[in-house]
């Protein structure tokens, strides 16, 4: 078996709140292969976001180890934790965020140029990745002139814009109707399969889990694989 592109040991996550200390992961293992796409099912508050978001490197976890592609990024500075973000690992959340004085194709392009891809090169990508989404034709439209479900696949499309080795997505579909919400999820794996990303998506749509290599429940700080 290959190197996992994200490899997880013993991860715990703890607040602190008001009402006293909340421990949302406990000693929490998880690999995810290249191409391989993850479920990640739990009720609100079981912290579902809280490991993606250790996992993606914008939180610091109480304890465990955080490997991308073979590197340890637990106790990386802070300036190397963001490179490695930046040039590894794709987002998509459950509201868009897109730019809304931009177009689709713009809010694609831009983080691309951001890393240093000539603005003509990235908006052809962008073009393209819009197009496998089903979006050729709504490339010059901003935000509020697409529906939700439009808009929640241009970010997706930004996510890939990098070429990520990882996604991560957390409940990529919630705010959807459930039409739209299949829609857009056959969207987001398609594309996923088709550029081979590890991807993990949180979410508490079981029909849509279903579809997924894997799918673990987080339940009471614990990761067990569901059986298929």
């Amino acid at each position: 078996m290959s190197e996992p592109v994200l490899s997880i040991r013993g991860l715990e996550r703890t607040y602190v709140t008001e009402a006293g200390s909340l421990t949302v992961l406990r000693g929490v293992d998880l690999d995810v292969q290249p191409g391989e796409i993850v479920g990640l099912i739990g009720p609100s508050g079981s912290g579902k976001s809280s490991l993606l978001h250790a996992a993606g490197l914008l939180e610091h976890p109480n304890a465990g180890r955080i490997s991308i592609l073979g590197v340890d990024c637990s106790n990386l500075p802070e300036r190397e934790r963001t490179r490695v973000r930046l040039a590894t690992i794709g987002f998509v959340y459950q509201f868009h965020h897109l730019l809304p004085e931009f177009s689709a194709l713009d809010n694609v392009a831009l983080p691309m140029m951001i890393a240093g891809m000539e603005r003509r090169t990235a908006s052809e990508r962008a073009g393209r990745l819009l197009a496998d989404l089903g979006l050729k034709d709504r490339t010059h439209h901003q935000p509020a002139q697409l529906s939700g479900g439009e808009q929640q696949r241009v970010a997706i499309a930004r996510a890939l814009a990098n070429s990520p080795r990882l996604l991560l997505a957390d409940e990529p579909t919630g705010n959807l109707d459930p039409t739209t919400s299949g829609a857009v999820f056959d969207s987001l794996y398609a594309l996923a399969r088709s550029q081979g990303v590890a991807a993990v998506v949180a979410t508490h749509n079981l029909e849509l889990a279903s579809h997924m290599d894997r799918v673990f429940a987080l339940k009471d700080g614990h990761l067990e694989e569901q059986a298929r």
